[in-house]
C-alpha cells in the first residue's frame, strides 16, 4: 500500500492498461478502421433515408442504429485488443460453440426476411445472422484445432478441422449461401496452407471444390442463375447490378452531389450490399479510392506485423482475421463493379448492419491483439 501511495505519478500512469495498450497497438489500423466507419456513417445518412421512410421510421433512424452498433463494435475492438491472446482464445472458443449451435438451428427456427434464403434468427425483437458472427470465432477454433497437432502428435488436428469446415460449408450451402460457404472454405485453405500443407493436398482440395462447383451449377437454379447472369455480356436493365453499375458510371470523379443520387431510391440493398455504388454516385471516385486505401493499409500493415511472428497460433489467427476482412471487402467491391458474380455480402465497417459491425469488431479486435507489440509473443499453454 505504501509503495502505491509513494510511487511516482509518471510510473503509475505508464503501468495502467490504456497507455500501455496505446503504446503497443498498431495505430495505423485503428485510424483506418475509424476512417472506414466514418465513411460508412456518412453513406448511411445518404442511403438509409429511403428505407426509413418506407418503413415508417424517422429519417435518421438507421443512422442512429449504425452509430450505436459502430460504437459498440469499437468498444469490442479495444476490449479484445487489451486482453492477452490466451484470454481472447477462451472467449472466442465459447462464442464459437454458441455460433455453431445457432447456425445448425437455422433450418428449424430461422427466417428469410422475404429474401428466399434462411439466414437469420429473430429473438426478442433482435435479428442476427449466425454466419456473420461465426467468422471471427471460426478462425480461432480452426487454428486452435490445427495447432493441437504440434503440441500433441496423436491428435489429427488438420483432419478434425477439415471435418468441422465441411459441416459448416454444407450447412451454408443448404440455406443457400454459396458466397459465405466459399469464404469459409477459402479461409480454411489459407490456414491449412500456413499450417504446412503440401501443394499436392491443396491441389486435390481445389480440384474437389471445382467439381462440387460444377455439381452445384447443374443442380441448383439459384447458383446457376447467378453464374449465368455474370457470364452474360448483357446486363438485365432492371436488375440491381444494372442500377449499381450505372450509378458508379454517373458519379464520375467527384459525384453528382450529396443527396442528389437516385440509386438509394431504386435498390432495397443500397445501404448494405451496394453501399459503394452510393458512394460512387454521390461522392465520386475520390471517396471510393479513399475507402479502398483504408482497406489496403490495414491489410498491408497487418501482414507486415505478422510476418516475423514466431508463435503458430498468433500468426495464423492474425492472417485468418485479415484474410476474412480483406476477402469480404474484395467480394463486395468486385460484385458492385461486375468483376464477380452477384453475392449479398456487406462491406466491413461501411455497410449498414448490426450483425456485420459487431462481427467485424470481434474480427478486428482479434487482429489487433495478434499484431500488438509484446515482450513475449508466445501463447501461454
Amino acid at each position: 500500500m505504501t509503495d502505491i501511495i509513494f510511487r511516482p505519478r509518471s510510473q503509475l500512469i505508464e503501468e495502467s492498461e490504456l497507455p500501455l495498450w496505446w503504446k503497443t497497438i498498431d495505430k495505423w489500423s485503428i485510424f483506418c478502421l475509424l476512417g472506414l466507419f466514418l465513411c460508412g456513417l456518412l453513406l448511411s445518412m445518404a442511403a438509409s433515408v429511403p428505407l426509413a421512410e418506407s418503413n415508417g421510421k424517422e429519417s435518421f433512424y438507421y443512422v442512429k442504429r449504425q452509430l450505436f452498433y459502430g460504437s459498440l463494435s469499437f468498444f469490442i475492438i479495444i476490449f479484445l485488443s487489451i486482453l492477452s491472446i490466451k484470454e481472447n482464445r477462451r472467449i472466442f472458443l465459447i462464442f464459437f460453440i454458441l455460433s455453431i449451435i445457432s447456425l445448425f438451428l437455422l433450418p428449424f427456427i430461422g427466417t428469410d426476411h422475404g429474401k428466399g434464403a434462411v439466414r437469420w434468427i429473430s429473438l426478442l425483437g433482435i435479428s442476427f445472422q449466425p454466419s456473420e458472427f461465426l467468422k471471427p470465432f471460426y478462425i480461432v477454433a480452426i487454428t486452435w484445432i490445427m495447432s493441437s497437432s504440434y503440441s500433441n502428435y496423436n491428435i489429427p488436428g488438420k483432419a478434425i478441422s477439415f471435418i468441422l469446415m465441411t459441416l459448416i460449408v454444407f450447412t451454408l450451402v443448404q440455406q443457400p449461401d454459396y458466397g459465405q460457404a466459399a469464404l469459409f472454405l477459402s479461409i480454411w485453405i489459407i490456414l491449412y496452407f500456413l499450417a504446412g500443407a503440401s501443394f499436392l493436398v491443396l491441389f486435390l482440395i481445389l480440384t474437389i471444390t471445382f467439381i462440387l462447383g460444377i455439381i452445384s451449377y447443374t443442380t441448383s437454379s439459384h447458383f446457376a442463375g447467378r453464374i449465368n447472369a455474370f457470364l452474360n455480356p448483357e446486363i438485365e436493365p432492371r436488375s440491381q447490378l444494372s442500377f449499381a453499375v450505372n450509378a458508379i458510371n454517373d458519379g464520375g470523379l467527384f459525384g453528382v452531389g450529396i443527396g442528389e443520387g437516385v440509386i438509394k431510391w431504386r435498390l432495397p440493398d443500397a445501404h448494405t450490399d451496394f453501399i459503394i455504388a452510393v458512394a460512387a454516385e454521390e461522392f465520386g471516385a475520390i471517396l471510393c479510392l479513399l475507402i479502398i486505401l483504408f482497406f489496403c493499409l490495414i491489410t498491408i500493415r497487418s501482414l507486415i506485423l505478422l510476418k516475423n511472428q514466431k508463435d503458430f497460433f498468433i500468426k495464423n489467427c492474425g492472417v485468418g482475421a485479415i484474410s476474412f476482412f480483406s476477402l469480404q471487402a474484395i467480394i463486395n467491391l468486385g460484385v458492385s463493379v461486375r468483376l464477380l458474380p452477384a453475392k449479398g455480402m456487406t462491406l466491413p465497417f461501411v455497410s449498414y448492419g448490426g450483425s456485420s459491425l459487431i462481427a467485424s469488431g470481434f474480427l478486428m479486435g482479434l487482429l489487433l491483439a495478434c499484431t500488438r507489440k509484446r515482450k513475449v509473443n508466445i501463447v501461454q499453454k
